[in-house]
């Protein structure tokens, strides 16, 4: 609605604004003119203006009291209610319309403003006065505590670490579960280590409760030192997962718990990957769940999960999207982008995400150089790809012919998809050698999780966090707590939070809108296996239990039944180099010797062939010793003469895992069907007949 231009000109009065000392002076000037001309002209007696003045100042007085103010400024708003009634009386009896009477109020006016701002300016300087004593009280009482707990700790970590340091300050955490200490090491290249492991028996030294920890860090410097000391167990209690699903960046980092001073601890993915450790029982499941709730929430990330234990890790965050015909619902999306419960569709998934790695490396590249950067710009329009793994570490590990294929796969994906936003979050079952021997996995995955639950066995600490100090597992004896450790943030306690499954499917409806779609560069390499992951026919297995999985019938129309190797119809893979010559060297001994025949291959008959399924383990045992390819393996030994063979030489030469073979081995020396000659990493075994 327009305005009218002859309303909005000139001043504008606010008259509910309160009086300043010159505002102030001015209307109590008026007012006493025109107090004292009606009264003149009215005949009224000069007293009562006497009167009501008195009455002001005595009211004012006594607000003044209750207010606290300073006897300047009481004495100042009396006077000035006596004067104005004094020149109103007195211009009453002899009129206000002389000069000497207006001069004479001018002159009060004036005098009444400049003493009512130089009263206001007094009390401001007084009120500022009065706070900042009381920050003294404060900040002296503070100080008092500080130097106390300084003080104290200093005389701790001489007796205890007989290391000398002078504390520089104390800070109190937020929450109120611990403080900080920040202190200069002595000189001498003493470090912050000889305070780190010390950890437990400080901790003792404080009698601290059980949960709390005084843990030394790097400070700001190398010789200075932090030392966070906890003195509330918040990871005995449990928390929820956060009520609030606003959105989230892959850049911006992704909370997945709390440390023990109840701040959360965020990850950062971009770049590296994560491993999640926890034996059963420790709340690993709940972790992965955490997870992702974290993906759920951001804008440019989407989630494929491999969970070959019936999809049990992504199925709550899936179904809530699905309708009873398996369709999807309108609106949603489900919580994952991508669910595999088999090892057909997780070898489709995994080609899929090396097919967009190498698609994106060719056509992004003019992006890239836009925005100077060898790393792949990831957002809404181009986000990054999360695999989670479920027991992935066990994948990369196992001996099993499938399995090792995924392997292959998993490891290519994280060698080559850094650049290109494909990263993996694996889990494992327990901290020990045979899980973390991979190097690619100690090195890719740099944000590491270990969830003990108090378990001892198979939670070898050092090895998730090689180079950390004062880490023990009876620290974390609750379900969901553990330690964590980031590029970022040493390894140190934390717990994850509690997420219900009533809380999956609110995060899923209320992140639905948040989550983005593949970029169509990568779909269209991806093809019709990401396109119709979610076709009915192939989410049946999640509506019904009984209905058979994707691994009993697959899309080349095979029969259901036992998913046995030797049934699996494969392409003939690429021979490599290497395969080649274990091949020719493998004819040449078939050749020369009777070795076993391969499957397929005629076997003669046997007098007794036991009952039932013919399986290639019970193939050609008849009462033998040993694996049914043993034999090879001897005659393998035996061709190569007095120089004998490696086991790893034997296990290419029969296909067969390193540590079966050497097991095989070993139990054969000790029949004395070879000789074990131990030559340190060139051991070898020999033929007796060539002893």
């Amino acid at each position: 609605m327009p305005t009218n231009p002859a309303t909005s000109t000139g001043p504008v009065w606010d008259w509910s604004a309160g009086h300043g000392p010159v505002t102030g002076a001015m209307s109590a000037a008026t007012g006493a003119l025109a107090i004292a001309t009606t009264g003149a002209a009215t005949g009224m007696p000069p007293a009562w203006a006497l009167a009501v003045g008195a009455a002001g100042a005595i009211g004012h007085t006594a607000t003044s009291l209750r207010d606290r103010l300073s006897a300047r400024t009481i004495g100042m708003r009396a006077a000035s209610w006596l004067l104005g009634a004094g020149w109103t009386t007195w211009a009453i009896a002899t009129g206000p319309l002389t000069w000497a009477a207006l001069g004479s109020l001018a002159t009060l006016g004036v005098g009444i403003g400049a003493a009512a701002r130089a009263t206001l300016i007094h009390e401001e300087a007084r009120e500022l006065e009065a706070i900042a004593v009381a920050e003294r009280q404060v900040a002296r009482e503070l100080s008092a505590e500080r130097r106390a707990i300084a003080a104290e700790w200093v005389d701790r970590i001489q007796r205890v670490c007989h290391v000398t340091v002078r504390v520089l300050a104390v800070e109190q955490w937020p929450t109120g579960s611990g403080f900080t200490i920040d202190a200069e090491l002595p000189p001498g290249g003493t470090t912050y280590d000889r305070i780190a492991q010390h950890a437990t028996q400080l901790a003792a030294d404080a009698r601290l409760p059980h949960g709390c920890t005084a843990t030394a860090s790097q400070g700001i410097d190398q010789g200075r030192v932090l030392i966070d000391v906890t003195t509330v167990n918040v990871l005995a209690e449990e928390r929820t997962y956060p009520d609030q699903y606003g959105p989230l960046s892959i850049h911006a980092g992704i909370p997945w718990g709390y440390r023990t001073n109840a701040q959360e601890i965020c990850v950062y993915l971009r770049e590296q990957c994560a491993l999640v450790v926890g034996p059963t029982g420790s709340g690993k499941t709940n972790m992965v769940h955490v997870i992702l709730a974290g993906f759920a929430r951001t804008t440019d990330v989407l989630t494929w999960v491999i969970d070959l234990n019936a999809g049990s890790a992504g199925l709550p965050w899936v179904r809530p999207a699905l309708d009873d015909n398996g369709q999807i619902v309108d609106g949603m999306t489900p919580g994952v982008d991508w669910l595999a419960s088999t090892y057909e569709e997780a070898l489709l998934m995994l080609d899929a995400a090396l097919a967009i790695g190498r698609q994106r490396k060719v056509a992004y590249q003019d992006l890239m150089a836009q925005a100077n950067t060898d790393l792949l710009p990831i957002s809404a329009r181009i986000p990054q790809i999360e695999i989670v793994i479920d027991e992935g570490a066990e994948i990369l590990t196992s001996t099993d012919r499938q399995m090792k294929e995924l392997a292959k796969k998993i490891l290519e994906v994280i060698r080559m998809l850094r650049a290109m936003g494909v990263r993996t979050v694996l889990t494992a079952l327990g901290a020990t050698g045979s899980v973390l021997g991979n190097l690619m996995i100690r090195r890719e995955a740099k944000a590491r999780v270990c969830l003990t639950g108090g378990e001892v066995e198979g939670m070898d600490l050092s090895k998730v966090f090689p180079g950390a100090r004062g880490l023990r597992v009876d620290q974390a004896p609750y379900k969901g707590a553990g330690f964590m450790g980031t590029p970022e943030s040493a390894a140190a306690l934390f717990k994850a939070w509690r997420i219900l499954p009533n809380q999956i499917r609110d995060i899923v409806t209320a992140t639905s809108a948040l989550r983005p779609t593949l970029d169509a560069t990568s779909a269209s390499v991806a093809g019709d296996a990401y396109a119709n992951r979610w076709a009915p026919e192939r989410t049946a297995w999640m509506r019904d239990p009984h209905r058979p999985t994707p691994a009993a019938v697959t899309e080349q129309g095979r029969p259901g039944g036992l998913n046995l190797s030797a049934l699996r119809e494969q392409p003939p893979a690429a021979e490599s180099e290497a395969d080649a010559l274990a091949r020719q060297f493998r004819e040449q001994i078939d050749a020369k010797f009777a070795t076993a025949p391969e499957r397929g291959q005629e076997e003669p008959e046997r007098e007794e062939r036991p009952a039932g399924l013919n399986l290639s383990a019970l193939r050609g045992s008849d009462g033998r010793t040993g694996p049914d390819w043993l034999p090879t393996a001897l005659e393998a030994i035996k061709s190569a003469g007095a120089e004998g063979m490696k086991p790893a030489v034997v296990a290419d030469t029969v296909n067969r895992g390193r540590e079966s073979v050497r097991k095989a081995l070993k139990a054969a020396a000790e029949r004395g069907e070879l000789i074990y000659r131990d030559r340190g990493p060139h051991s070898v075994y020999v033929h007796p007949d060539h002893a």
